[in-house]
């Protein structure tokens, strides 16, 4: 009989990961940019222990973001969309008047949420995001660490 042979890779369990807080500054970054390094951290690609089923990611803050920067001319051509479920109710909204409206950090959410996965270990992911379009956030007691874009 063969000896059985141990692996060398681990999966990653919910319950072992150690989740950390992160924050971010979105002022005059592109939002392309912010979305793909948030989105990169919800999942818990940063961390050795990822693995594509388990939750491994971590807590971000984001802050200023109603002051994000779009390239181009996507300010006045991004558009949102909205359905009621009545016939003849689809809304549209451009980037430029998210962005000046009281809920700027939609556009954020909309991007990162764009860039996970599309099921309940997505959602999980999505609810670890905390999106503000000012400065003030009131996540102070988790300590969060200022987190680079690079």
């Amino acid at each position: 009989m063969a000896a059985r042979v141990e692996r060398a890779t681990k999966s990653a369990k919910a319950h072992e990961v150690e989740r950390r807080w992160y924050i971010i500054d979105a002022k005059d970054v592109v939002l392309g940019r912010l979305s793909t390094r948030v989105a990169s951290v919800l999942r818990g690609k940063h961390k050795a222990i990822y693995t594509p089923h388990t939750d491994a990611g971590d807590f971000v803050i984001v802050v200023n973001a109603g002051e994000v920067k779009l390239t181009g001319r996507k300010r006045e051509q991004k558009t949102y969309y909205r359905h009621s479920g009545y016939t003849g109710n689809l809304k549209e909204i451009t980037a430029d008047k998210v962005l000046a409206g009281p809920h700027a950090d939609r556009v954020v959410r909309h991007a990162v949420r764009g860039m996970l996965p599309k099921n309940a270990l997505g959602r999980d992911m999505f609810r670890k995001l905390k999106v503000y379009a000012g400065p003030d956030h009131p996540h102070a007691a988790q300590q969060p660490e200022e987190l680079s874009l690079v």
